[in-house]
This record gives C-alpha cells, sequence and structure tokens, in this order.
C-alpha cells in the first residue's frame, strides 16, 4: 500500500456499528418504503434526513453496501448509498430543477456529434447511436439533429421540451439515478433508453463508449484511465440498480 493510500485509510471513520438490518418505514414522518438500521437504529443522510426507500430490493442493496465495511467505511465503495444520499439531500423538492438540467443534456447530446472520420469509427457511431435517435423519434416525438464534428448544434426546442415531458412524474430517487446515468455517459438519450428498458445496462455502458473502445482498440489501453472507467461503471450499474427498482416499486404501487 501506498503512502497516499495509508493516510486515507487513516482518515476514514472506523465502523461503528454491528448489525446491519432493513425495516418496513412507518409513522407521520416516514410513510411508506423501508428503512436502513444500523444496530436497529435508522440511518440517516449527510442533510440529516431518513434514508428510506420504496423497494425492499433496494433497501437490501444498500444495507449490503454497510456490511461489506472492513474495520473502517469507506464511501468510495458505496456508489448506491452516496447517490441515494444525494437523491435524498439534493433532488427532493428539486425534482423540477434536476428534471430540467437532464433535459439541458439532450441539448449537446453525445449521440448527436458524430466523426467525420475514419470510416470504421463512423460507422460504429451510426450503428450505435442511429437506433437511440430512432427510438427517441418513435417512443416520444423527439427529433434530433445530427452533425459531424465538435461544433455546437442547436437542437430543435420542440424535441428538448418533449424530452423534458418524458422525465415528468419521475421522483427524486430516479432523477438522482437518471442524472448520474446521464453525466457518466454524456447522453441524456441513452440514459433514457435505459430506464424505458430499450437497452440493459451493459448495452447502454458500451453505446455510450464507442469512441473510447475504437480509442483502445486502435492504440491500448492506458492504466490509469482503465481504473477510472471500471470506477465510473460501478456508479453506472449503482445508478441504474437505483432507478430500476424505485420504479419497479413505485409502478407496483400505482398497480
Amino acid at each position: 500500500m501506498t503512502n497516499s493510500k495509508k493516510n486515507d485509510a487513516r482518515s476514514l471513520p472506523k465502523r461503528f456499528y454491528k448489525d446491519v438490518s432493513v425495516a418496513e418505514a412507518g409513522g407521520p414522518d416516514d410513510p411508506r418504503g423501508y428503512q436502513l438500521l444500523l444496530d436497529g437504529r435508522p440511518v440517516k443522510t449527510p442533510g440529516k434526513l431518513l434514508i428510506s426507500v420504496p423497494a425492499r430490493q433496494l433497501a437490501d442493496a444498500l444495507a449490503e453496501e454497510w456490511r461489506a465495511q472492513a474495520e473502517t467505511i469507506d464511501p468510495a465503495t458505496m456508489a448506491m448509498t452516496r447517490i441515494v444520499n444525494s437523491s435524498l439531500d439534493g433532488v427532493s423538492g428539486r425534482e423540477v430543477e434536476v428534471a430540467a438540467d437532464i433535459a439541458a443534456f439532450a441539448g449537446s447530446d453525445l449521440t448527436c456529434y458524430r466523426a467525420d472520420g475514419p470510416e470504421d469509427l463512423v460507422a460504429l457511431q451510426a450503428a450505435a447511436w442511429d437506433p437511440v435517435l430512432a427510438w427517441a423519434r418513435e417512443a416520444f416525438g423527439g427529433r434530433f439533429v445530427v452533425a459531424q464534428g465538435v461544433m455546437p448544434v442547436e437542437q430543435p426546442p420542440e424535441s428538448i421540451a418533449v424530452f423534458a415531458g418524458e422525465l415528468a412524474g419521475y421522483e427524486a430517487l430516479q432523477l438522482g439515478a437518471l442524472h448520474v446515468m446521464t453525466t457518466l455517459t454524456g447522453s441524456a438519450l441513452i440514459a433514457l433508453a435505459h430506464a424505458h428498458g430499450v437497452l440493459s445496462t451493459e448495452e447502454a455502458w458500451a453505446v455510450a463508449h464507442v469512441d473510447e473502445d475504437f480509442q483502445i482498440a486502435r492504440w491500448g489501453a492506458d492504466e490509469d484511465a482503465a481504473e477510472r472507467r471500471t470506477k465510473r461503471w460501478a456508479e453506472f450499474r449503482a445508478a441504474s440498480r437505483i432507478f430500476m427498482y424505485s420504479a419497479a416499486a413505485l409502478n407496483a404501487d400505482c398497480g
């Protein structure tokens, strides 16, 4: 272990609990969902809100992250907990603002900016991204302009508006997870296609990394870049699970 890693380990808080469990939430301040308990006590976010989630599967996944901590608590290994905390503290009550931020990504979406060469990269981008744009057009009438190069292209305002409409009704955990997936991929359209089940978790990640994978195939992988990508992939999977668990629970309630 390097000195920097040793110092990081020393700065982490020590594990202060023995038992991790999940219980059904209840009461006037927390009328639904499932709570995470440490030694029988409800866990709170950094903003002092109770961690309560609508799906038992999500609560169990959070519990597993807390059980996996050893002598210290390392937030870097707790992607789902971090996303849930930030969603409860930073998205709840600001759903309209966060949805607008996600929609703004669609105005400069990865899938709309294509290389002008080499031909094999152009073909790979088309094969990966054209189906996403076709889905958006067919599913909710979003028509997005494709351009070559990196010069900004203005998307039709009506397309951004209908995209934003697709986010209406999503609750804080879903929006928080969708925002994470959007920023990690650079594509609100890929993130939304995944949310709708059009792309699997692995497919969405692969489609978002066509350019990077092309460069790796041509020039080889950089060790530091590979490590960063592994961490980002873990974050993407965590956000995907949060969205899917939350959506399934909320749909069940509506049914």
